[in-house]
C-alpha cells in the first residue's frame, strides 16, 4: 500500500509517499523562510499564497522521487486541521481535487496525529505510548491508545513551547526560526549566569506555562546595560532559557509518567514528537527522564519532527488500514483537537 500525504497547515509547502511497510519512499518539503523572516514570524496570508504556488511543483517532486509516479498510490491523505485556514485549504483542496480525478479515497488527516503517530513510521512504537507533543502552536501530553484513541493529560494554559522559543529569539535579534537560533546560541553559553522561572513546577497536574518565562526574559534584557547586547549575555540567556524550558517539561512529563503507568501498566515508552523535539538537548534531558523511569525513548529524527508529508502520509496509512476514509465534503477545520472530551485548561490562549 503506498499513500501519497500532503502538509500545507503551517509554513511548510510538503509531500511525500509512504508506504504500509514503512519505508518513506519520497519526503519533499519547500520551507518558506524567505518568505516569512522580514516579519520574524509567519503571516498567514503569506503562508497561504506562497502554498498555492508551491503545492503542484511538490507534490509531482514526491511522485516523482517515489519511483513510481502514480502507479501504486492507493489513497491520498492531507492534514484538514488544525492549522492556519488558508494554509489547511490548499492541501485539503488539492488533497480532493487528486483523488476525485484519480478516483482515489481521500483521508483528512488531523495534524497532531500526524505528529503523534510518527514514531510508530519510525520506531515501530506499540499501543499504548506516552506523548509529549512539544512545537511551535501546540505543547500536550496525551495517552495515545490507538488510532483516534487519545487522552490529553495536559495542556499549555497560554504559549507553546516552541512560540517561546520564537519570541525569545525575536527580542534577542536572533530572526526567524527561533528555535533553531536560540539553541545554536546556547551552546556557548553559561546557563547558570541568569535566574529565570520554572512555571507550574510543582504544582499538580500535568499543564505548561511558558508566559512568564518569556517576560522574564523580556525583564532580564531590559535590566542588561544600554547599548547593543553583547554576544555573551545571548549565548548566557540563551542558554539559561533553554535550561528552563528543558526543566519543565521534564518536570511535568515526570507527572505524567505516573498517571500514564497508572492507567496503562503494560505501557513502556515516552515519545517526543513536533518541532521541538528537535532541540537536541531537550531530546537528552527526555530521554535521562525515560531511562530513569524505566521507560522505552522514542523521538523522529529532526527532519521528521517538524512539519513534513511523511507523517501525513503515514497517518493516512494507519487510517486506510482501519478503513478510514473521508467524503469530498469533508470541511478543513482550524480547530481540531485529538481529546475533544478533555477539560479545557485554565488560562486563556489554550491552543486544541
Amino acid at each position: 500500500m503506498r499513500v501519497l500525504g500532503i502538509e500545507t497547515s503551517c509554513d511548510e509547502t510538503a509531500a511525500a509517499v509512504v508506504s504500509d511497510g514503512r519505508d518513506v519512499l519520497s519526503n519533499v518539503v519547500h520551507q518558506q523562510l524567505a518568505d516569512h523572516q522580514p516579519f520574524a514570524g509567519v503571516v498567514p496570508e503569506v503562508a497561504a499564497r506562497a502554498h498555492l504556488d508551491q503545492v503542484g511543483r511538490v507534490v509531482q517532486a514526491a511522485l516523482d522521487q517515489s519511483g513510481g509516479g502514480w502507479d501504486g498510490i492507493d489513497a491520498v491523505a492531507a492534514t484538514a486541521g488544525p492549522g492556519l485556514i488558508g494554509g489547511v485549504l490548499v492541501g485539503v483542496m488539492t488533497g480532493k481535487a487528486l483523488a476525485a480525478a484519480r478516483g482515489l479515497p481521500f483521508i483528512a488527516v488531523n495534524h497532531l496525529e500526524a505528529h503523534a503517530l510518527t514514531a510508530r513510521l519510525t520506531d515501530d512504537v506499540q499501543f499504548p505510548y506516552l506523548l509529549l507533543l512539544v512545537s511551535g502552536g501546540h505543547c500536550q501530553l496525551l495517552e495515545v491508545e490507538g488510532v483516534g484513541r487519545y487522552r490529553r493529560l495536559g495542556t499549555t494554559i497560554d504559549d507553546a513551547v516552541g512560540e517561546a522559543f520564537d519570541k525569545t529569539a525575536k527580542m534577542l535579534g536572533l530572526g526567524y526560526p527561533g528555535g533553531p537560533a536560540v539553541e545554536a546560541a546556547a551552546k556557548g553559553g553559561d546557563a547558570g549566569r541568569f535566574e529565570l522561572p520554572r512555571p507550574l513546577k510543582g504544582r499538580d497536574g500535568c499543564d505548561f506555562s511558558f508566559s512568564g518565562l518569556k517576560t522574564r526574559v523580556r525583564m532580564t534584557i531590559e535590566g542588561l546595560p544600554p547599548g547593543p547586547m553583547q554576544d555573551r549575555d545571548i549565548a548566557d540567556l540563551c542558554a539559561s532559557f533553554q535550561v528552563a524550558v528543558a526543566d519543565v517539561l521534564a518536570e511535568r512529563t515526570g507527572r505524567a509518567i505516573d498517571m500514564f503507568r497508572a492507567a496503562h501498566p503494560r505501557g513502556r515508552t515516552l515519545v517526543v514528537a513536533g518541532g521541538v523535539a528537535a532541540n537536541q538537548a531537550i531530546r537528552t534531558r527526555l530521554q535521562a527522564l525515560a531511562a530513569d523511569r524505566g521507560l522505552g525513548f522514542a523521538v523522529p529524527a529532526p527532519a521528521l519532527c517538524t512539519d513534513n508529508g511523511a507523517m501525513v502520509a503515514w497517518a493516512g496509512v494507519e487510517r486506510f488500514r482501519l478503513g478510514l476514509t473521508d467524503g469530498l465534503d469533508f470541511r478543513p477545520r482550524p480547530r481540531w483537537p485529538l481529546d475533544p472530551d478533555a477539560p479545557k485548561a485554565i488560562g486563556a490562549g489554550v491552543k486544541a
